[in-house]
């Protein structure tokens, strides 16, 4: 169990076709929000649905594979872990904090139609 220090598995759909940029050296890089679904009864009984976004972050080959297949409403698997960092905003200058997916593996789900 000690080697399960870090680790998320995420189920959910993409909200938005991902963004893939080139890097220096040929590298490239995909973002994409992920929405996952929990669906509760409330007090009253009746049949709640909470929706979370995430950030997906992919590198290297795995970004390929997005950039290709991968598109607004597909669903997926995320295996990954969560990775925080901070960046100043470059017209205000305020710094903000942010969690992101960092992906080790991603399963397209759906059928061959989906794409």
């Amino acid at each position: 169990m000690s080697s399960i220090k870090n680790y998320v598995h995420l189920l959910g759909n993409i909200g938005d076709d991902p963004k893939v940029t080139d890097l220096d050296g040929g590298k490239k890089v995909a973002r994409f929000s992920l929405a996952t679904n929990e669906t509760y009864k409330d007090k009253k009984g009746e049949k709640q649905q909470l929706t979370d976004w995430h950030t997906v972050v992919a590198w290297g080959k795995t970004a390929e594979i997005i950039e290709k297949y991968a598109h607004k409403g597909k669903q997926v698997a995320v295996v990954g872990k969560l990775k925080s960092r901070t960046y100043t905003e470059p017209n205000e200058g305020n710094e903000r904090r942010v969690t992101e997916v960092v992906a080790d593996e991603i399963l397209l789900l759906g059928s061959k139609s989906d794409n």
